[in-house]
């Protein structure tokens, strides 16, 4: 059965919101405020739909959002973010997502993106489009009573201090916070005033109720905000009174180790809570190592998260910056055409171009997304056969060149 794939029209978002609902295995009515809210925040021109020419239903969708993502180096690419992947079980292996994934990363390249992102629900399926798993995420649960933390703890040594406040501070002390930290933290992407309002409870889509939460501010002796901190409980107790409450960290943002030691202490000092549950967080986070006793913090969730394709590797390698200098070949393979081709980079200038010159590295455009925000070891993936070494030495070379001192980390679900 053929079908048809283009932008949807504002009338059909309704069915199209159906059939995402559907495709996340939810319920597929869409509420009129529901509707109404998502309208709102939806480019219908980058909103794309594939509809079965023998009943017209929408069966596919796809879409994508403007992004920046920071990279090595502190610098904000522009990112073609894709978002409410689905296909109907009823029409899968029909080559409906490739069409749509096509159309949306050549709309991207010529809008100028230099690259694209998501974050993969199905980790095999992303590969073969030129996407790399480039930033993962560790989630950790925090046994309190094992932490080695004094129960009687009363506040940060350093003459800061913690602060609860409520959702409109958040709302508020917030943005300057995130902007602060993502200047820094390779894998960050942008906050806009509606991702504040849906975390803080000012707004709230229809399927996902909004539970309150807690928010405390880490203030330093100065008085200035340097984390904030969104938590919620449950409310767990034995039938002889013990409480057994485990908190569940919604976001906590840190721009110094100062903040992040003084906001992972107050969380493990809360009466009645027995565990802490992190979130995701950076693979290589600071929080086992703030307790005195890190195997008090075991891994629940080790997994990857932000995927990176490269649209523009000339402008992709030219923005980040490199741990040591040194000159590489990079002959890359690309099916669509859009990063295929042989580059110079030179890591001392940072600047990067097309060249004839022969080639160092040859590799796909998978493995140069996963190398580009510092994560994965070039040694590694040539060990894999990812990549393949054409000068001996250039492996280790590009081992040096690539990583990053600290892992990337994106702390926002699109």
């Amino acid at each position: 059965m053929s079908a048809d794939v283009r932008p949807i029209a504002e009338s059909e978002l309704p069915e199209w919101l159906g059939a995402v609902n559907t495709g996340f295995l939810r319920p597929d009515r869409v509420t009129g405020s529901d509707l109404a809210h998502r309208a709102k925040h939806i480019d219908f021109a980058r909103t794309l739909g594939a509809f079965d020419a023998s009943t017209g239903r929408c069966v596919a969708t796809f879409r994508t959002f403007a992004q920046e993502l920071t990279v090595p180096g502190g610098a904000r690419v522009p990112a073609s973010a894709v978002t409410n992947v689905t296909v109907l079980p009823t029409h899968r292996r029909r080559g409906l997502l490739t069409r749509m994934m096509a159309d949306a990363l050549a709309a991207a390249r010529e809008r100028g993106d230099v690259v694209s992102t998501l974050i993969a629900a199905e980790y095999p399926i992303y590969g073969r489009y030129g996407y790399g798993p480039a930033a993962p995420v560790v989630e950790w649960e925090i046994d309190v009573s094992r932490a080695g933390l004094d129960p009687r703890w009363s506040g940060p040594a350093d003459g800061g201090r913690i602060e609860l406040v409520d959702a409109a501070a958040a709302r508020e002390i917030g943005p300057a916070l995130h902007e602060e930290l993502r200047a820094v933290l390779p894998g960050a992407v942008g906050r806009d005033d509606r991702w504040w309002r849906l975390s803080t409870g000012l707004e709230q889509l229809s399927g996902r109720p909004y539970k309150e939460r807690f928010h405390a501010v880490y203030r330093t002796a100065q008085g200035e905000p340097a984390g904030l901190v969104a938590y919620a409980s449950d409310d767990h107790w034995t039938d002889a009174k013990v409480p057994l409450n485990t908190v569940q960290v919604k976001d906590l943002i840190a721009v110094t180790p100062q903040a992040q030691r003084a906001l992972w202490h107050f969380l493990c000092s809360i009466d009645w809570v027995r565990k802490v549950r992190t979130g995701f967080r950076a693979a290589d986070d600071l929080v086992t190592q703030l307790l005195p006793d890190p195997r008090a913090a075991a891994v629940v969730t080790a997994s990857d998260f932000l995927w990176v394709r490269v649209l523009d590797v000339v402008r992709a390698l030219g923005a980040r910056t490199y741990a040591v200098p040194g000159v590489l070949v990079l002959e890359v393979a690309d099916p669509s055409g859009m990063a295929a081709g042989r580059y110079r980079l030179d890591a001392g200038t940072g600047e990067c171009e097309v060249t004839r010159e022969p080639a160092d590295l040859r590799l796909d455009a998978s493995a140069l997304g996963s190398l580009y925000l510092g994560d994965e070891s070039a040694v590694r993936l040539g060990a894999l056969g990812r990549i393949v070494e054409e000068r001996p030495g250039a492996l280790a070379l590009a081992e040096a060149v690539f990583r990053t001192a600290r892992r990337p980390w994106c702390p926002d679900i699109f």
